[in-house]
C-alpha cells in the first residue's frame, strides 16, 4: 500500500492519473476502495464507478459519463446522447474542480477517452485511479504511474483466511491449522479465493472442512473460475490456444523453448505472450527465463478443455490428466482431434495396477500398441515422460511440432513420418539407431537432442535443417 500512495502523492498539486493492474481476484478493486474512502476528503468531489466494463456492456458510454457527472454534481440533471458531447461537457464542468475519481475494472480504451480523455480536463490537485486487467491500455494512455498488485505472502494470506473463516486473524487451534494451511496452499496469495473459501467455511465443523477440501480438489469453485475467465474470454484464437497450451503443458517452461514450439505452431507468439503477460495471464520470471500461470488460472484453463467434451475425452484436443490418458489408451477411445498430450510415470502406475492384480512392481513400463498413435492425425505436441516400451511403432502425425519422449524404445521412427513441421526432436537416451531412411525435410527443425542415444548408427541429412540451434548428440 506504500507504494501506492507514493504514486497517488496527493502533496503535490498537479493531476495525476494512477492505474492498478493485475490479475482478476488479486484485490485490485479492493486497494482503490481504500484509497478512495481514505483520501476523499482532501478533494472537493468525488466518484467511484464500479464495474464499469459490465456497465459499459449493457448500458453503454453515455450511461456512463452520466453516472460519472451525476456522482460529481448531485443536484444537475444531464440529458445528452452522443459520447463527443458527454466528453465535453466533463472536460467544460471539471476543469476547475479538485477531484478524486476512481475507474474499476477498465477493459476498453474507449473508457478512458470518453471519461478522462485528458489532463487538462479536470482541476489542479485531482487524481484518477483505474483499476484493469490490462497493463497494455495502461499504456496506451496518458497515465502517469502504474502499481502492480500483487498475491499474497504467506502469512498475509493466513491472516486474511483466518478473518473470514474464523471471524479472527488468530491462528486456529486442533485441526484446523493444518486444514488452514491446506486452503491458504491452495488459494496461492488470490484474496479472491482465500475470501471465498474462508467465508464458505466460516462455522463448519474440522469434518466438513476435510469433505470441502476434497471436494474443491475434484471440483473447483466456480465463482473464482468464472471471475478469472473474463480476461481469457476477451482474447483472440491464437492467444487462447497459447494460453491453453501453457495451462495445460507449458507452465514453468523455459521461455525460449515454449516461444519456438507455439511459433511453429503458428500462434505468432512473440506478440500472443506479451497480451497474455500485459493481461496478466502468464508471467516471465524476473530472468526472462520461464513462463509461469497462477495455480488457480492454469486450473481453470484446463477446466476449459475439460468442459469442452466432459464424456468423451478422446474429444478433447489437450490431454494431461494421468486418470483421462488412462482411460483412452486401455478403452482405445483416441480421436483425431486430440492435439496435445503428455504422458507421464503416474499413467504407467495406473495401467500396471489394474493390470497385475494390482501389484505393483519396482520399474514402472508403459507398454504402447503399435497404432496408439494411428487415429491422431492432428496431434502437434507429444511428451512421454516415463518408461516405455513399443516393439514397431506404425504411425505418427505428420503435424507434430514436439516430439518429447525420453528413452524412446523404437529403433527408427515410423517410415510414413514426415517431418516437415517439427520444431524440436527431443529423444535422449533413446533406443534409435537411425531416424529415419533416405532425405527428410527439416525446415522448420530448431532443436534435436539424441544424447545417450547408444545405438545410434547414423544422424540424419541436417541439408535442409537450415533453422536449426541446438544439436545434442
Amino acid at each position: 500500500m506504500k507504494d501506492l500512495y507514493l504514486k497517488i502523492n496527493i502533496g503535490e498539486n498537479d493531476v495525476r492519473i494512477i492505474g492498478i493492474c493485475g490479475m482478476g481476484g488479486i484485490g485490485k478493486t479492493t486497494l482503490a476502495r481504500l484509497v478512495y474512502n481514505q483520501m476523499s476528503h482532501h478533494f472537493e468531489s468525488k466518484s467511484f464507478i464500479a464495474d464499469i466494463r459490465e456497465v459499459s456492456d449493457k448500458c453503454g458510454l453515455v450511461s456512463l459519463q452520466k453516472q460519472f457527472l451525476s456522482e460529481i454534481f448531485h443536484d444537475e440533471c444531464f440529458n445528452f446522447f452522443n459520447v463527443l458531447e458527454g466528453s465535453d461537457i466533463i472536460s467544460h464542468m471539471l476543469s476547475r474542480k479538485k477531484v478524486l475519481v476512481v475507474l474499476d475494472d477498465v477493459d476498453n480504451i474507449q473508457h478512458l477517452k470518453c471519461l478522462v480523455g485528458r489532463h487538462d480536463w479536470f482541476g489542479l490537485g485531482s487524481r484518477i485511479i483505474v483499476t484493469t486487467r490490462d497493463e497494455h491500455l495502461l499504456q496506451s494512455c496518458q497515465i502517469d504511474d502504474v502499481y502492480k498488485a500483487t498475491t499474497l505472502n504467506l502469512e498475509d494470506a493466513l491472516q486474511l483466511f483466518n478473518l473470514k473463516a474464523f471471524q479472527s486473524d488468530t491462528i486456529p487451534k486442533d485441526d484446523f491449522i493444518e486444514l488452514s494451511n491446506q486452503v491458504v496452499n491452495y488459494a496461492d496469495g488470490l484474496p479472491l479465493a482465500l475470501e471465498v473459501f474462508g467465508s464458505f467455511l466460516c462455522g463448519r465443523d474440522a469434518t466438513q472442512w476435510r469433505s470441502a477440501i476434497e471436494r474443491l480438489k475434484r471440483d473447483s469453485n466456480k465463482e473464482i473460475l468464472n471471475k478469472l475467465r473474463i480476461s481469457f474470454d476477451g482474447l483472440v484464437e491464437r492467444e487462447k490456444n497459447i494460453f491453453l497450451d501453457v495451462a495445460c503443458f507449458f507452465n514453468g517452461e523455459k521461455k525460449d523453448f515454449v516461444m519456438k514450439i507455439l511459433e511453429g505452431c503458428e500462434f505468432f507468439p512473440d506478440i500472443g505472450i506479451d497480451v497474455l503477460v500485459k493481461k496478466s495471464l502468464i508471467k516471465v520470471d524476473n530472468n526472462n527465463q520461464r513462463l509461469w500461470m497462477h495455480a488457480l488460472l492454469q486450473e481453470m484453463g484446463r477446466k476449459i478443455v475439460q468442459e469442452k467434451y466432459v464424456d468423451d475425452l478422446g474429444k478433447r484436443c489437450r490431454l494431461w490428466k494421468e486418470i483421462d490418458i488412462h482411460h483412452i489408451l486401455t478403452k482405445n477411445t483416441t480421436t483425431e482431434m486430440i492435439e496435445g498430450i503428455i504422458i507421464n510415470s503416474k499413467v504407467t502406475e495406473m495401467i500396471e495396477s489394474t493390470t497385475i492384480d494390482n501389484k505393483r512392481e519396482s520399474s514402472w513400463m508403459l507398454n504402447l500398441s503399435a497404432d496408439i498413435f494411428l487415429k491422431m492425425k492432428k496431434l502437434s505436441l507429444l511428451k512421454v515422460l516415463c518408461l516405455s516400451n513399443c516393439d514397431n511403432l506404425k504411425y505418427l502425425s505428420n503435424e507434430l511440432r514436439l516430439l518429447d519422449w525420453k528413452g524412446c524404445p523404437l529403433r527408427s521412427l515410423p517410415s510414413s513420418f514426415q517431418p516437415d513441421n517439427l520444431v524440436a526432436l527431443l529423444l535422449p537416451y533413446s533406443c534409435i539407431e537411425q531416424l529415419w531412411k533416405g532425405n527428410r525435410p527439416l525446415n522448420k527443425l530448431k532443436m534435436m537432442n539424441l544424447e545417450g542415444s547408444q545405438n545410434l548408427i547414423k544422424t540424419p541429412d541436417f541439408t535442409t535443417a537450415l533453422n536449426l540451434e541446438v544439436l545434442i548428440l
